[in-house]
């Protein structure tokens, strides 16, 4: 689970359009076309929630902003390189929105790069990417091989070299993607808390939070850092993301087998990785609580968003077999430490000479706040449907 690479020479905004299954139909999309869309994204993300682990506080009967709703047909995603373009945008969809006469907006949710470039818990986000077959972009070292794009996006060749059927009509679907959305609050004060509670000092609980991600809050990677952290390293890209599991670190002496990083992404410890792998996209929203401050009670977290062309096989299998598996490759009884569905009984393991240490009851540090399932179709598909085809 990576980010995708930007692009060399961006615009200073983009906007995208990402329709759910209900969104389609009040396109006049008709149910025979709908038909061969995917099950799940047809069921749309809340009736997925057993099979996501939206459980308890995370079940959508608790979600925000009419994201649970049958109600929800689109996702406007709108980024500005600067507050002045965002603004200027935001007002011209609105305005637009309005004049429709037919769309009213469910709600909004801003979101920004801190100056730190670090989301709420403090670590650096979006360091590892996906590179995609055919852009001329080159992985770096560390990175594997560039992902055939059907793996991404709809009507081209995936990793088995196949051309997998195309949901109809094909004008609508050829060079779509799939998108899944998570809105995650993080729970600041309890993360904290923890680290407080099963390290002493400062030093130990940087070294506990860097077991819990994979990488030091600064972004370098454990496998290539296990006793201290080397901010110079996440300034190489050449050496970042230069590391394997399976010769450098097989034990998982260095980065924990359950550490956040080494389950969205175990590289060379699983078969066949390029059939799960997803482009993501992350930025913090709300504002961030101070070092040492009591919670205030505000809604912090990221907004996340996850493009593939398969959301069961890519997105919902990397939810339910490498997040939330407690068996996870070998592991008895641990989930994953930031992003797993905890509820107090599933622990982290962290292998080490001579015995493991083993935390237990591990809270729940993030929540599902809202998600969706959508589909983000192609220039020309968004042209006949604004044709009305």
């Amino acid at each position: 689970m990576c980010s995708a690479e930007p692009p060399r020479n961006p615009p200073t905004s983009r906007l995208h359009l990402a329709l759910t299954c209900n969104g389609l139909r009040a396109l006049g999309v008709d149910e025979a076309s709908l038909q061969t869309f995917p099950e799940a994204f047809r069921a749309g993300m809340p009736a997925r929630a057993e099979e996501l682990g939206d459980r308890g506080a995370s079940d959508p009967a608790h979600w925000v902003g009419g994201l649970a709703g049958a109600d929800l047909h689109a996702l406007l995603l709108l980024f500005a390189t600067d507050i002045s373009e965002l603004e200027r945008r935001s007002k011209e969809i609105h305005s637009l929105i309005s004049e429709s006469g037919g769309a009213r907006i469910l709600s909004e949710l801003d979101v920004a790069i801190p100056a730190t470039g670090r989301e709420h818990f403090g670590y650096q986000d979006g360091i590892s990417r996906v590179y995609v077959e055919g852009t001329g972009m080159e992985p770096p070292p560390g990175c594997g091989p560039a992902v055939k794009p059907g793996e991404f996006v709809l009507g081209y060749p995936d990793e088995t070299s196949g051309l997998p059927a195309l949901p109809q009509p094909e004008w609508l679907s050829r060079n779509g993607s799939f998108v899944a959305y998570r809105r995650l609050y993080e729970d600041v004060t309890a993360f904290r808390e923890f680290l407080r509670l099963h390290a002493a000092g400062r030093e130990e609980q940087e070294l506990l939070a860097a077991k819990l991600m994979g990488r030091w809050r600064s972004g370098a990677p454990l496998v290539l850092a296990p006793d201290r952290d080397d901010p110079e390293l996440v300034a190489d890209p050449k050496r970042s993301n230069n590391f394997d599991y399976g010769q450098m670190d097989p034990r998982g002496l260095a980065c924990p087998i359950g550490a956040h990083i080494r389950r969205v992404n175990p590289r060379d410890t699983i078969s066949n990785i390029q059939r799960r792998r997803l482009i993501r996209g992350g930025l913090p929203y709300g504002p961030p609580l101070p070092d040492g401050a009591p919670d205030d009670g505000q809604d912090r977290g990221l907004a996340v968003f996850f493009g593939c062309a398969d959301l069961e096989r890519q997105f919902e299998f990397v939810q339910k077999e490498w997040i939330n598996s407690p068996k996870f490759l070998g592991l008895d009884h641990d989930k994953d430490p930031i992003a797993g569905d905890h509820d107090g009984t599933y622990d982290m393991t962290i292998q080490k000479k001579p015995l493991r240490k083993t935390l237990r009851g591990l809270p729940r540090f993030t929540r599902v706040r809202g998600g969706a399932y959508a589909f983000l179709p192609g220039l020309r598909a968004l042209r006949l449907l604004a044709e009305g085809r």
